[in-house]
């Protein structure tokens, strides 16, 4: 059976089978999204092949586990989990990322309500059950900042690493992540101004929609305050970043001293991780945009490795990779 009949049977049997079906834009992964119109009442089709290699079960999961907390994850109206296919509420196209760009005055206020929520969420027990999230080991730390070195240092330089090179990389890395690699609270992973909706008719922190959250791990609760703040699809500003590292940092009680550089830390892994990521993207998947991207969050990396305890780790970015100007990105794109 194709995938359209698939999709069609899904629908026929949730009772949207003849709904208008607009393709939405997906995510960095092989999810494919749509909106429906039944009547006054839209939804959003997940569509997740199982040929993907993805599955729709933690999605699932961590869904329930939200909207137990009264958060605005969408509810699920009808769920084929071994097919890949979701039915789920439409929250709308308020993305905070869409509201600060046409109404900049409105960020301070929108930022302060997503970290507010993101410390009572990470003070939630973790998702458990027949599913729970993995933990954000140090393996699985030193595995993504590798992506830099597999797939940008070849793209941007000419030439692979060594495996002297990775082994002296993975060094610098392990040295550097231990510190960092806990696993104490659910971690969101994308938590970012393009997976948050405002809902103002919501009341609390239900007025914060969530999107992408299947990724979750077990980890570090900095690691989503620096998704949030150093964003890699929009800017930040500086002075706001700072206020709303205080901001949770006062809520949760946090050291601040050990808890911001730890950020430091996860953030340069993180954007190391991303280095690679979106370099993937555009000479495996064929998603050329993402390569612009890459000077901003190689911006946010030199300031994480400016931090004193990553000073190694800075050397040898700088003696390794190249910064990605121009001819640097057009020979990526190549």
């Amino acid at each position: 059976m194709s995938r359209d009949a698939e999709i069609a049977g899904f629908l026929a049997a949730a009772g949207w089978g003849a709904a208008v079906r607009q393709p939405l834009a997906g995510d960095a992964s092989a999810r494919r999204y749509e909106r429906l119109h039944r009547g006054a009442a839209p939804a959003i089709l997940m569509d997740v092949p199982p040929a993907s290699g993805l599955a729709v079960g933690p999605f699932l999961a961590v869904d329930r586990w939200l909207r137990a907390a009264g958060l605005s994850a969408p509810e699920v109206f009808a769920a084929d989990e071994a097919g890949g296919l979701v039915l789920l509420e439409d929250l709308g196209d308020d993305l905070f990322a869409r509201i600060c760009a046409a109404q900049p005055e409105r960020e301070a206020g929108l930022y302060a309500a997503a970290v507010d929520l993101l410390a009572d969420l990470q003070a939630l027990p973790p998702p458990a059950g027949a599913w729970s999230p993995p933990p954000y080991d140090l393996a699985f730390l030193l595995r993504e900042a590798g992506l830099m070195l597999e797939w940008y240092l070849p793209a941007s330089a000419g030439s692979a690493a060594s495996p002297d090179l990775v082994a002296e990389f993975q060094a610098l890395a392990t040295a550097a992540l231990a510190p960092v690699a806990l696993q104490t609270t659910a971690v969101y992973r994308d938590f970012h101004a393009e997976n948050l909706l405002w809902l103002p008719g919501r009341a609390g922190h239900a007025r914060v929609g969530l999107l992408d959250f299947q990724d979750m791990l077990i980890g570090h609760p900095a690691y989503d305050l620096v998704s949030l703040l150093a964003d890699a699809r929009r800017d930040v500003a500086p002075d706001l970043a700072r206020a709303m590292e205080a901001r949770y940092i006062d809520r949760t009680g946090a050291d601040r001293e050990s808890f911001t550089a730890a950020a430091r830390v996860l953030s340069a892994q993180r954007n190391m991780k991303i280095m690679g990521l979106f370099t993937r993207l555009c000479r495996r998947d064929g998603k050329a945009r993402y390569v612009d991207l890459l000077p901003r969050v190689w911006g946010y990396l030199a300031a994480d490795l400016a931090h004193p305890g990553l000073a190694p780790l800075a050397a040898f970015v700088g003696r390794h990779l190249p910064a990605p100007e121009p001819g640097v990105r057009a020979r990526i794109a190549a």
